[in-house]
């Protein structure tokens, strides 16, 4: 199913959503959106008609197949708009899914690619993102890391529209933009003239963000946030495979999928390190925009700051998250094999002792098996006996002398 093209006019008199089905159908709000204005136009009437409001910014969030079928007539709507299209190479960035997060600007716009985390219903390929399986693999990691989608994110920031290109299902934009309509429906702020004033609406991460970069760095931060929600489930499968690793009374088999779950960690690791260098090259480029003329300008610019920085740092938590499970899946192999050569340590002493322990009582066997005709013992009644008592002398005071030696201790488990 096609995800329609959805327009958010955030101005000072709240926020209002034009929906803009694919194929040229016309659509209707769900009824969770009652504070949306829907419109029944085709793409191509819609998009000639979108206006920026006289005090705010526009939010344009489009699917990535829409994107690229609405090509043109988007980048009609943005030169209308913003007086300027989008180069060709973003163009590119924003189509491609292979692309790893990167942040890069002219000086009409900024354009920021951020790879998601997020949890899926079924399984993603690692080779197409966002794509599923067409069939789950015999022996794998742990299921919550096939399930993993790392489909990027695309942003273009302007002055004062916020486009995103995004995968066809992107639970994030929906649970942003649900969010951002429930705030917009409060009541409407003063206003003084500039653009929308900072009020109860803005305040926090489920306000009305006052700038498209702002509202660029609240979906980021939601879809990093979203990975941490995915750590309780991961910890849990990996220590349960650390669990059966160091467990002696299980045969751990299953090393294909210990390799695949690790090399899983291994890439979301590269991609949380895209991310955090993609959000830092945003910051510098943030600090050398031009000195703010008003001091409300200023408050926007440092509100927009410390948003980076948080955002920055939800960032390093991932990174500092992933690398621990990714050590912790690591530890456990060695614990594994070392615990297994420690067992095997164990039964080599203990063969050793029982070899030792044997050892003189075939000596004494040998020395009465010789084909001798005079030897001790050989002709009495109780040779047997007093041989047999010998032996088992022999045998128990090794076994005493072991013993107090701690070869025969059975180590504590």
């Amino acid at each position: 199913m096609k995800q329609p093209l959805r327009i958010f006019t955030i101005d000072d008199t709240g926020v209002s959503e034009t929906v803009i089905a694919a194929d040229g159908e016309s659509t209707g709000l769900t009824p969770q959106e009652p504070a949306a204005l829907s419109a029944r136009l085709t793409p191509l009437a819609a998009l000639q008609q979108v206006r920026l409001p006289e005090n705010g910014y526009l939010w344009i969030a489009c699917a990535r197949a829409q994107f690229d079928a609405l090509q043109t007539q988007l980048q009609a709507t943005l030169q209308a708009l913003t007086g300027m299209q989008l180069l060709d190479l973003h163009v590119s960035d924003l189509l491609n899914q292979q692309l790893p997060s990167r942040y890069d600007y002219t000086s009409q716009y900024d354009l920021l690619v951020f790879r998601r985390l997020a949890a899926g219903g079924l399984a993603v390929d690692p080779a197409q993102p966002g794509q599923p399986l067409n069939h789950l693999p015999t022996r794998g990691g742990p299921p919550i890391l096939r399930r993993i989608d790392t489909s990027p994110v695309g942003f273009a920031v302007f002055d004062r529209v916020l486009l995103t290109i995004h995968p066809t299902d992107c639970a994030v934009r929906d649970a942003y933009a649900a969010r951002l309509l429930v705030a917009g429906s409060n009541a409407a702020p003063s206003h003084n003239g500039n653009n929308i004033t900072p009020d109860s609406r803005s305040a926090g991460a489920r306000g009305v963000p006052t700038h498209p970069a702002d509202m660029m760095l609240r979906i980021v931060n939601q879809m990093v946030d979203s990975y941490l929600e995915l750590r309780r489930d991961l910890t849990h499968q990996l220590d349960h495979w650390q669990a059966e690793l160091l467990d002696p009374k299980t045969r751990f088999n299953n090393w294909s999928a210990l390799l695949s779950a690790r090399l899983s960690l291994h890439h979301l690791d590269e991609i949380c390190e895209d991310q955090h260098s993609a959000v830092q090259d945003w910051i510098e480029s943030l600090k050398t925009w031009p000195a703010a003329d008003t001091p409300l300008s200023q408050s926007e610019r440092d509100l927009l700051l410390v948003r980076s920085r948080d955002v920055l740092e939800h960032i390093e938590r991932v990174v500092h998250h992933v690398r621990r499970l990714e050590q912790s899946a690591e530890t456990a192999v060695q614990m594994h094999f070392n615990a297994q050569s420690h067992r095997a340590n164990e039964i080599m002493r203990t063969l050793t002792v029982l070899t030792a322990i044997f050892l003189p009582l075939n000596l004494i066997a040998g020395i009465f098996g010789m084909n001798f005709e005079f030897i001790p013992l050989l002709h009495r009644s109780n040779g047997f006996l007093l041989a047999m008592v010998l032996m088992a002398l022999t045998a128990l005071g090794l076994v005493v002398f072991f013993w107090r030696k701690r070869y025969l201790e059975r180590s504590a488990r």
